[in-house]
């Protein structure tokens, strides 16, 4: 009886100890997760769209529109100045500029109204364009104005002049006296000439002025609307 009772306790204890051993984990089990994360795909950023640029050939026109003022009494070369392009740029198809943007230029010489001889001028030439957010560096031929002249306001100076001249010389001294009078007249009517200032360019707002690309430029097409 006492062999029976001590076989039966054992058998309890050993299914104690087995029940409490912790399971045999399968092989390969704890290295499948490392191994599956390693195969996971990156997420990488997604690339940046490459921008094709369009070359804008030299001789394209630029026309644009004067934003503030110029004269070629107040301005001096070096003076910068800002336009707004009047008309879309198109190249190709593709609208390269939009119409409105702006554009910055130079004074390249500013000569004021000489006296009887030359003739107040203006030369400009456009320095770079700026269109969604971004400034490019362009190279235009220079453009230029010229005041009009005023030869036939000078000579009906003169001739005034010498006419009151002659009338002054006849009342004076007879024939010989107008010839005189008409020569110290001449005289008097160009200084009057030498001490006034001829006309200036003037240019406004909104003057319109077309240029000419001098060398070629490349550009990103214009962002739409």
């Amino acid at each position: 009886m006492k062999n029976v009772f001590t076989g039966i306790l054992m058998a309890i204890v050993a299914i104690g100890i087995v029940s409490c051993s912790p399971a045999a984990t399968e092989p390969g089990a704890d290295s499948a997760a490392p191994e599956h994360a390693a195969n996971a795909p990156e997420h990488k950023p997604e690339p940046a769209p490459v921008v094709k640029m369009i070359s804008v050939p030299a001789e394209t026109p630029l026309e644009v529109l004067l934003d503030g003022s110029l004269s070629s009494d107040k301005s001096a070369a070096g003076d910068k100045f800002e336009a707004s392009l009047a008309e879309p740029l198109v190249i190709g198809g593709t609208t390269v500029l939009q119409k409105g943007a702006k554009v910055h230029g130079r004074v390249v010489a500013a000569d004021g109204s000489g006296r009887v001889k030359g003739l107040a001028s203006l030369t400009l030439a456009l320095t770079d364009v700026t269109q969604d957010g971004k400034t490019t560096p362009i190279t235009t031929k220079n453009w230029g104005m010229e005041a009009k002249s005023t030869k036939k306001k000078d000579a009906a100076k003169v001739g005034i002049a010498a006419g009151i001249g002659t009338a002054i010389g006849a009342i004076a001294g007879g024939g010989s006296g107008a010839a005189k009078g008409a020569a110290v007249g001449a005289g008097a009517g160009t200084g009057v000439v030498l001490a006034t200032k001829g006309d200036e360019v003037e240019l406004g707002p909104e003057t319109r002025m077309k240029f000419t690309l001098e060398q070629p430029v490349e550009l990103a097409p214009a962002r739409k609307s």
